[in-house]
């Protein structure tokens, strides 16, 4: 014998479930919790970063106490049709709320569901710029996929709360008046969590109706757009009655990508984008030639170049899709137009485009086009940004204004340089180095990639001060060097940075009138404008719209 045995264990007390069923039940409990946060997540949760918070989360939501009370009193086949609907419903209401808090972080507004499906195709366009075509096509199968999941997994959660509620019916009841009394009570006295969080939470509902309100608005006009596009004091202006303040000058159009009024006031981004203005101005003084400054308000903001640049071409207001597939479909006088029937040759310089854009040139119809494809250039990209401005400008010099013997030219051009990620970014040579752009070879790779500059928010509001003080200081050259009595340069920002922009910024963006001809600037002398480049903080500001006819009315005789 080795001993006594050693004495068997004390059974385990019996709760009245097996080890199985208590790991099922206490799973069970798991799901219905997770299924009950995310239906109040979907409730409460707000449409943009700045609003969020845990307080915002920690409230009673009145949708949510409507529908439980609906499901108490439903037979089970109509209980069933009603969680149906109110998962679709809630998980359409998330996928909203995400789309809101992009458009509100990038944009300043929150996603309309009528006009804004354009802005996707050219994220797609941008997300193809920094990752390729198969990254960007995978990022927007994966939202895809990410959209359907909330809606399935919130139908689902639905129809297990209603299951549950149904299936302990007195007890949910109680919950559900007791619930509703607190909503009330709160309601009627004005009782916060938070400031700006009532306790008596109804904000899916009424993000749901202003919703449904813009949907409404967006799908009827009230008057039609080709009426309000006739509206046009210059439609039937005889060409010899147009621009005559102009006459035998180049005039050059120039929209500096993000340039937006944060450049000059950010505290992070003025001292060396005014650094740079001023001494612009010195320099260009001593060369003969002067400038005028101010500030447009913008149609669009964060995005959207094109919608400001028709809205400053046309004299219309155009702030959303719809609007600009309306003014492309019209004859509106363009400035372009102007300048063409007055007797100018018109150039359009676009050197993002890499496509056909064919009903642009209906529109705009210049006299040459010049894009990324046949603009000659062999040297490298720099992410989102084709070439860089320099190249850009030097190509409109070699090609277009340094030709003899022509009509004089107005031109459009659209810079890129200072377009997000805005790293690397190139820097200037010597204009008689530009040559096929091949010079810029060792560039990119001197710089920081985008994705290790995106990581940190510090380093991209750098990234976009220098790459804005590039396209800037490469205009000032470029005057420096080509402006003659003969050059007007115009040039503005299209709309105010996305990422860098607090919201609740203003939409304003500087604009500049360069021209080495006095004459030029004294027939804009009583517009206000600040002297120089860097436009005064109480410089006047102007609706974008408002330019063109402005413009014109200087300028016509």
């Amino acid at each position: 014998m080795l001993g006594n045995p050693v004495p068997a264990a004390a059974p385990l007390p019996d709760f009245g479930l097996p080890r199985t069923g208590r790991r099922h039940a206490f799973a069970g409990v798991v799901v219905t919790a997770l299924a009950a946060l995310l239906v109040l997540f979907a409730l409460l949760s707000p449409d943009d970063l700045t609003s969020f918070s845990a307080e915002a989360l920690v409230r009673v939501p009145v949708e949510g106490i409507v529908v439980a009370a609906f499901v108490l009193i439903l037979p089970p086949r109509s209980r069933r049709v009603v969680a149906v609907l109110t998962g679709l419903a809630l998980g359409l209401l998330v996928v909203l709320k995400a789309l809101d808090t992009g458009f509100y972080a990038t944009l300043e507004k929150p996603f309309d569901p009528v006009y804004d499906w354009s802005f996707f195709s050219a994220g797609v366009e941008f997300l193809a710029g920094q990752i390729g075509d198969a990254g960007a096509i995978a990022a927007l199968v994966g939202a895809c996929v990410l959209a359907v999941a909330v809606v399935v997994l919130m139908v689902l959660a639905v129809l297990r709360l209603s299951r549950i509620a149904a299936g302990r019916r007195t007890g949910a009841t109680r919950v559900v008046a007791v619930l509703g009394v607190i909503w009330i009570v709160c309601s009627l006295f004005g009782v916060e969590i938070a400031p700006g969080q009532p306790v008596a939470a109804q904000s899916a509902a009424a993000m749901a109706y202003d919703d449904l309100r813009q949907v409404s608005t967006d799908l009827r006009e009230q008057r039609p757009f080709g009426e309000l596009a006739a509206e046009d004091a210059f439609r039937n202006t005889p060409g010899d009655q147009l621009l005559n303040g102009l006459r035998g000058k180049n005039v050059v159009l120039t929209f500096v990508e993000s340039y937006g009024r944060i450049a000059l006031d950010d505290p992070g981004f003025a001292p060396k984008i005014g650094a740079t203005l001023d001494a612009g101005t010195a320099e260009l003084k001593a060369a003969g030639i002067g400038a005028k400054s101010a500030f447009l308000s913008s149609s669009t903001f964060g995005g959207g170049s094109w919608l400001a640049h028709s809205t400053v071409e046309s004299g219309m207001w155009i702030d959303n899709q719809q609007r600009y597939n309306n003014l492309l479909d019209s004859d509106r006088l363009t400035l372009g137009g102007a300048f063409q029937k007055a007797g100018w040759k018109t150039v359009w310089d676009v050197p993002a485009h890499t496509k056909d854009w064919p009903e642009g040139q209906r529109f705009y119809h210049p006299d040459a086009y010049y894009d990324f494809r046949n603009i000659g250039y062999r040297g490298p990209g720099y992410a989102y940004a084709t070439m860089p401005d320099q190249y850009t400008l030097s190509m409109l010099q070699r090609n277009e204004l340094a030709k003899s013997a022509r009509k004089p030219v107005m031109a459009e051009v659209d810079l890129v340089s200072s377009h997000a990620p805005w790293s690397p970014r190139p820097w200037l040579v010597d204009w008689n180095q530009v040559g096929d752009g091949s010079v810029f070879a060792p560039q990119p790779a001197a710089g920081e990639a985008p994705e290790s500059v995106w990581k940190d928010p510090a380093k991209i509001r750098d990234a976009y001060r220098d790459a804005t003080d590039y396209s800037l200081k490469t205009l000032i050259s470029f005057m420096k060097t080509y402006g003659d009595e003969n050059t007007v340069l115009v040039f503005l920002g299209d709309h105010q940075p996305p990422v860098v922009t607090p919201q609740g910024a203003v939409h304003d963006v500087p604009i500049t009138i360069v021209a080495k001809d006095p004459k030029v600037l004294d027939r804009i002398s009583g517009w206000g404008w600040t002297d120089g480049l860097h436009p005064a903080a109480r410089a006047p500001v102007w609706k974008m719209d408002s330019f063109r006819d402005r413009f014109l009315t200087a300028f016509a005789r």
